[in-house]
């Protein structure tokens, strides 16, 4: 029988719950330690899920021996030190998307992983979510290609607050956090280079002190094209909407769920073991430690993505 991989896991917030509930689902992994900001949150959470320690410094679930892996699921301007300090305590390591703020941070994480040959994965969730994994297979089995995807990623956040309508500890970021989930798929997806990126956005938030809309274009090398659009002040639908027109039909990707252009259901349910993209995610994590390989998404796969998002915040810096 294979050697459980017994994990640490930090951030006790919205996303980290969503990885916990993912593992209970996985084989031959147990979560041993919980890091959170807030000590009695955390302890909360940890009961729930059975885990035995609980910390609010990472540094004391690194110390321990029978860690084998780490999950970041932290504020993003923790993720490259974060990420660096599993690495060289020796721990494989998963950080959720964005890899880091700056693509500077995000090189030296890619370096360390080049050094180690340890499995550094980011949370590029859009590559394992069933609907994107669908239209992926039709690419690779040359029945349809990408002319242009149209992108809307969109949420109601005039104020600091997560998944869950709790207060925030940090500030979230269109450009390098959600604008990086569309990047990368692009470039995945078109299986090309993106080569050219232009950007515009709108007034800042006089208290967050980031944009609030955000417009991208985008093209790949084989002419492929990508409009993405962004907000924190739509009022209606939430989330992340793919629409990807090409040459043999249109598909529109919601999270896990896919339809056509005509909005016919597509049963995505045999794309993959689970319908869950974070479930999904996690067990490509996990069978790349036990297999030593690259995973998919591992960090030297999305640095160009955050080499596009650099470019695009010159940009809007000198507009």
């Amino acid at each position: 029988m294979a050697k459980t991989i017994k994990v640490a896991l930090a951030g006790a917030g919205a996303f980290g719950i969503k990885h916990l509930d993912g593992i209970r689902n996985i084989d031959g992994v147990e979560v041993v330690s919980l890091v959170g900001r807030r000590l009695e949150p955390t302890k909360e959470v940890a009961a729930k899920y059975g885990i035995a320690h609980v910390s609010t410094d990472l540094a004391d679930s690194l110390a321990l021996g029978e860690v084998d892996a780490v999950i970041l699921c932290t504020p993003t301007q923790m993720h490259a030190e974060q990420s660096i300090a599993c690495m060289k305590a020796g721990k494989h390591v998963q950080v959720e998307i964005p890899l880091a703020d700056s693509l500077r941070d995000a090189q030296a994480v890619v370096d360390l992983q080049k050094k180690t040959g340890l499995v550094a994965m980011c949370g590029h969730t859009r590559r394992f979510n069933p609907s994107h994994q669908w239209v992926r297979n039709k690419i690779v089995a040359g029945e349809f290609s990408i002319q242009q995807m149209d992108v809307q990623t969109f949420f109601f956040r005039r104020s600091n607050m997560n998944a869950l309508g709790q207060p925030r500890s940090w500030t979230d970021h269109l450009l390098w956090h959600h604008a990086a989930h569309t990047v990368d798929l692009f470039a995945y997806q078109a299986r090309s280079p993106i080569v050219k990126a232009n950007a515009v956005q709108g007034p800042i938030h006089p208290a967050l002190g980031i944009a609030m809309d955000m417009s991208i274009q985008l093209k790949a090398a084989n002419g492929a094209i990508c409009t993405l659009s962004l907000s924190f002040n739509n009022d209606g639908p939430l989330g992340t909407f793919f629409r990807y027109i090409g040459d043999t039909g249109t598909y529109i990707a919601r999270y896990d769920d896919l339809f056509n252009g005509k909005e016919e259901k597509i049963d995505v349910s045999k794309v993959d073991v689970s319908m869950n993209g974070i479930e999904l995610q996690d067990r490509e994590f996990f069978a790349a430690i036990r297999e030593g390989r690259e995973p998919n998404a591992s960090v030297a796969q999305v640095l160009p993505c955050y080499q596009v998002l650099h470019d695009l915040e010159q940009q809007l810096a000198t507009n």
